[in-house]
């Protein structure tokens, strides 16, 4: 297999109903890949997504991503389905706006408590899973997708970037444990991309903030 060349490859993407996820789906469709198109609650956007691909044995689930149960489904209902996972794509998330000046301690706490649930506690579990898998296979490929925010931090969202600082330190570690099985773990951190989830930020002031961070001054798209 080439670069360029996932032929018969099965590959799960989270997220894959909209922005980043919807690309990546896509992408890998158009290489030969059989794709798993994973949503959380948008089953038409999801549907827009897999009548996008290529022809091919494509399919599409639904799991709540802090549900660990509906996550131990899903990958069962993709092993039973190919009889194979290859590669996972970790690239659903969630980002909620909770000032610290501004939130009483009970909506903090609700915050947290999303955000680390799917961002993190929910990659990790789809991580176990779909290692599980790869281990009995001799070969997987996971690729968690980080942010910009594990590293800059989120004045407004601290439990975004903390999510995603605890995600590359996973990915850092898992790399480590399962290399020996012929699986290889990594990350992505992209910029600021105009994805549905950023588009009110993208707005007014705040837009030209961020826009002016990039000697382009634009941001990245999909």
């Amino acid at each position: 297999m080439n670069a360029l060349n996932f032929t018969d490859k099965v590959v799960l993407v989270t997220g894959a109903s909209r922005g980043i996820g919807r690309e990546i789906a896509r992408q890998f469709a158009e290489q030969g890949a059989e794709v798993v198109v994973h949503y959380g609650r948008n089953h038409t956007a999801a549907q827009e997504t897999l009548n996008s691909l290529p022809d091919g044995n494509h399919m599409i689930v639904q799991a709540e991503m802090a549900d660990s149960a509906a996550l131990e489904w899903m990958v069962a209902e993709v092993v039973q389905r190919y009889g194979r996972l290859d590669i996972l794509i970790n690239n659903a998330g969630i980002y909620e706006d909770h000032p610290l000046a501004e939130t009483d301690y009970e909506a903090w706490q609700a915050s947290w408590r999303r955000v680390i649930d799917v961002n993190l506690i929910g990659a990790a579990n789809l991580c176990w899973l779909a290692g599980r898998q790869m281990i009995k296979q001799g070969y997987g490929r996971i690729v968690n997708v980080s942010s910009r925010g594990a590293f800059r931090g989120e004045p407004t969202g601290p439990a975004y970037g903390a999510s995603k600082a605890g995600l590359n330190a996973m990915s850092q570690s898992l790399a480590k444990y399962l290399a020996p099985y012929n699986i290889f773990v990594g990350v992505v951190a992209p910029g600021f991309v105009a994805t549905d989830m950023a588009a009110d930020t993208l707005k007014g002031e705040s837009g030209a903030a961020i826009r002016s961070q990039s000697p382009l001054n634009r941001v990245a798209r999909p």
